[in-house]
């Protein structure tokens, strides 16, 4: 993997050398600060008296389930944490993806969300003008309640936004699910 740095010179006052001007000035001030070459770099901070600043691109953070991410939390408290994460990955593939979230961070996946219904059939002109669609119920906890609406006009408030392990705690794997994002 090579990476891509660049370099520049500072000196004991925190200017910074700019390259074009030849002279040591404030970084909001300076045109030209930066060089690829680390030997030039070195050369222009020995021959000025500054020293070398080196920038390399911040590594792109990995994205993780929430469980994943639990496992990496609890590593970097961990006395052995590369063994932890060895031991509490399922396969090489996984070891290696918790391994480089430990080094260089992670953000955790959302999961999906889905409006779950039921089409409504009967007497109606149009059988699929009404559905039922479920809610999380905020006065019985752990229970899913019904509200009859027009399938144009399904609700996307939170309660009625479900994961797919909600789905399958509350048994509504037979009914209908349309994904939704945060921007609805």
């Amino acid at each position: 993997m090579s990476e891509e740095k660049l370099y520049v010179v500072k000196n004991d006052e925190g200017k910074y050398l700019d390259c074009e001007y030849e002279k040591f000035l404030p970084l909001s001030e300076s045109y030209c600060p930066a060089m690829v070459s680390e030997d030039n770099a070195k050369a222009i901070a020995r021959d000025s008296g500054g020293h070398i600043v080196t920038f390399v691109e911040e590594p792109k953070k990995v994205v993780l389930t929430k469980e994943q991410a639990e496992i990496v939390d609890y590593a970097h408290g961990f006395y052995l944490p590369a063994t932890f994460i060895a031991n509490k990955s399922g396969n090489e593939e996984e070891e290696e993806l918790l391994m480089n979230a430990y080094v260089n961070g992670y953000t955790v996946a959302k999961e999906k969300k889905y409006l779950v219904y039921k089409e409504l059939g009967g007497k109606q002109k149009n059988k699929h003008e009404q559905v039922a669609q479920a809610y999380r119920s905020a006065v019985f906890p752990n229970t899913i309640t019904w509200s009859i609406e027009e399938c144009k006009n399904m609700s996307t408030l939170s309660s009625g936004r479900l994961t797919e392990s909600e789905i399958e705690q509350y048994g509504l794997q037979d009914c209908e699910k349309e994904e939704v994002t945060d921007d609805e």
